[in-house]
Order: C-alpha cells, then sequence, then structure tokens
C-alpha cells in the first residue's frame, strides 16, 4: 500500500510555476514584456527582425548588429532541395500546418549542427528556423495551390518576403508595417501550450529542432493557435454586425465553444487585442470591409456581458489576416511564422540551464487488486 500523500492537483496546470525565464512576462492585468520591454511599444516603433534578435540574444540590437542579422536571416531563407520535393509529395489537401510541422523535422537531417545543443549553435540554428520556416509555408501554399515556388528576396524583411513569396508582388509599406506588426505582437507569450511543449522536449536534451517541431503540432490545436482560423470561420458564418448578438446567444444557449475568447492567463483583457483591433480598424477603411471589427466588437460586448469573458487576440487576427488578403487556412501557420523566434529563445534557454520537465500525475484508478491468474484450459480463475 502506497504512503505517498496525495499531491495538489490543478487542472491543465493553470497556475502551476513550471520554470524560470527571462525572456517574457505575460501580466494578468493586460500586460506582455519581452526582455523588459513593453511590447505595446516595441510594436509601434521596433521591427520584427529587432524583436527576434532581442528574444535570442537578450538585449537589442545596434544598429550594425541588426544589419548583420538580417542579412544572416535572408541568406538563410532557401530551402534544401529534397524539403522542397517532400512538399510536393504532399496530398493538396494537407493542412498548412501538418506540411510545416513535417517539413521543420525534415530540415533537421540537413543541419550539420544538429546534435550541437551549445548556446552558440543554438543560436545559429534559431536564425536558420527563424528564415525557413516562413518559407516553409510561403513553398508549402503556392505547391498545394499548384504553382511553383518563387526565388527569395533577399532585399525584403521577413514580413516583405512573406508577401512577395505567396503572391508574386511586393507588398506596400503600410502591409508590410501592419504584418511586421502583427509578427511582433506574436513573437512569444511565456510559458503558452507549444512553448511549454518546446521546452519539455528541449528538457530531454532533444535538439532544437525535435522542440521547434513539438511546437509546431501543438500549435495547431484549435485551442492555441487554431482558434484564430476557427475564429474566421465563425465570423463569416455571422456575416454582418446586427446578427452578432442574436448568433451569440444562440451558441451559448446550446453550450457551443465561442472561439476568441477567454485566456487562462489574463485576467483583464488580452494585451494584445487594442493594437489587432485598431489594425483590423484601418484595414477596413482600406479595404472597404469595415463590418469585421463592429462584428468582433459586438461580440466582446455581448460575451463580457453573458460571460465576463474578454475577448483574445485570435478574435481580431483572424480578419485582420483576411483582409490583408491570406486565406484563413494561413492564419496559424502565420502565428508560427513569428512564435518560431520565441520557441527558439526558449529552447535554448532550457537548454543552457536544463533540468527534464517530468511532473507528477494524481492516480484515479482502482485501488490495488489481486491478479486472478489465468488456469491451464485458459480460463480465467475465480
Amino acid at each position: 500500500m502506497s504512503t505517498e500523500t496525495t499531491p495538489e492537483y490543478s487542472p491543465g496546470l493553470a497556475g502551476v510555476i513550471a520554470g524560470e525565464t527571462a525572456i517574457c512576462w505575460v501580466d494578468p492585468n493586460a500586460g506582455l514584456m519581452y526582455r523588459g520591454y513593453d511590447i505595446h511599444e516595441m510594436a509601434q516603433k521596433a521591427s520584427y527582425e529587432e524583436v527576434a534578435y532581442l528574444l535570442l540574444n537578450g538585449e537589442l540590437p545596434n544598429g550594425k548588429q541588426l544589419a548583420e542579422f538580417r542579412q544572416q536571416i535572408a541568406a538563410q531563407r532557401d530551402l534544401p532541395a529534397p524539403v522542397v520535393k517532400m512538399l510536393r509529395l504532399l496530398p493538396r489537401s494537407t493542412h498548412p500546418m501538418d506540411m510545416l510541422r513535417t517539413g521543420v523535422s525534415m530540415l533537421s537531417a540537413f543541419d550539420d549542427e544538429l546534435s550541437d545543443n551549445s548556446h552558440a549553435a543554438n543560436i545559429r540554428k534559431s536564425i536558420r528556423l527563424i528564415a525557413r520556416v516562413s518559407t516553409l509555408i510561403t513553398d508549402g501554399w503556392r505547391i498545394s495551390q499548384g504553382e511553383e515556388p518563387l526565388p527569395e528576396r533577399p532585399d525584403l524583411t521577413q514580413a516583405g518576403n512573406f508577401f512577395y513569396k505567396l503572391n508574386g508582388s511586393v507588398p506596400q509599406d503600410w502591409q508590410i508595417r501592419m504584418l511586421d506588426t502583427i509578427f511582433i505582437l506574436y513573437a512569444d507569450h511565456e510559458f503558452n501550450a507549444s512553448t511549454f511543449a518546446a521546452r519539455v522536449t528541449a528538457s530531454t536534451l532533444a535538439g532544437i529542432y525535435a522542440a521547434v517541431t513539438s511546437a509546431c503540432a501543438t500549435l495547431k490545436g484549435p485551442l492555441h493557435g487554431g482558434a484564430n482560423e476557427e475564429s474566421m470561420k465563425m465570423l463569416e458564418e455571422i456575416g454582418t454586425p446586427d446578427r452578432a448578438e442574436a448568433w451569440l446567444q444562440e451558441k451559448l444557449a446550446t453550450k457551443e465553444k465561442i472561439m476568441g475568447f477567454g485566456h487562462r492567463v489574463y485576467k483583464k483583457g488580452d494585451s494584445r487585442v487594442p493594437l489587432m483591433r485598431e489594425i483590423g480598424r484601418d484595414l477596413g477603411k482600406r479595404t472597404g470591409k469595415e463590418q469585421w471589427v463592429p462584428i468582433c466588437e459586438k461580440l466582446e460586448e455581448t460575451m463580457e456581458r453573458e460571460k465576463h469573458l474578454c475577448a483574445n487576440v485570435d478574435l481580431y487576427a483572424a480578419p485582420v489576416f483576411w483582409m490583408l488578403g491570406f486565406p484563413p487556412a494561413l492564419d496559424t501557420p502565420i502565428f508560427a511564422a513569428s512564435r518560431v523566434a520565441g520557441w527558439c529563445a526558449h529552447v535554448t534557454e532550457q537548454h543552457d540551464n536544463n533540468r527534464l520537465i517530468r511532473p507528477r500525475s494524481l492516480y484515479v484508478g482502482p485501488k490495488m487488486r489481486p491478479y486472478p491468474g489465468v488456469a491451464s484450459d485458459g480460463a480465467t480463475s475465480k
């Protein structure tokens, strides 16, 4: 008989401190900080490459460091030819996140530093992953649509190149700035599900590619990154702002899951929502699709009144991506194109001061009982 004291239990590890990090802090009172810098200020002033450098290296780059970092990323965007061939072999119906997960895993075989978990090697591999995750998404999408991948544009930023690689045209400056801001907002979010999955994998001393593969698999779920794709389906079903409240009331009455609301940490609203809402409002005016933000706002108002739940960033990200011209199937991959910087920073931090992540479980099965044995004729003895 076990004499172990029943451990405390928190479903879903809610509120459990699972580790230390110097990378990111999510303030339950609607705040978000990267390495000590307020994300709201960086989203308005910084570039994604600057934020990625900060996450990986701990400090902001100077002008020379930033220029070199951009060049390093641009130089690593091309995929190995066998990886492109693999993308062509996948069924065209393959979800872009499944293409991405498979692609990241395959890339590991082409990295000579695969088994080197040193800090310096992890930073070099992080640069390659930041560069190539975007390429896996854009090349994979074009192949799935029966089109050929486009050559890289090293003169463009990550955001600019992402636009170009999808449709072959260089985006306008305001489009690049909007996507840059979105990338910054999504770059990291402390011990979220995909980042925690990456850290658990890394804690076994598996390499960074294995960890990022785990993160991609986790991100796809509709309770994590997949929520933005599901949110757009919801908004299209509603259609107009005047239908939003009745639609929501009907769904609540049947206890259906409403995407784009609630958060495990934030108690006073998602800190990223105001900026994403303003991007959506600006895009609505530029594109003539001004109905999406009012629909979201009506849903926010009703959900706050009925369930005291605040919107999370996915509610507004969905129509923002749509108005920028991205199909909903790419919503979660765009999230990954940004969050890969945070994943890599966390894997590097985990390897630098590693301890195997191995929690306990609360056993709720049958109590100890005797094994009945089996008679010589095969029947269970009584």
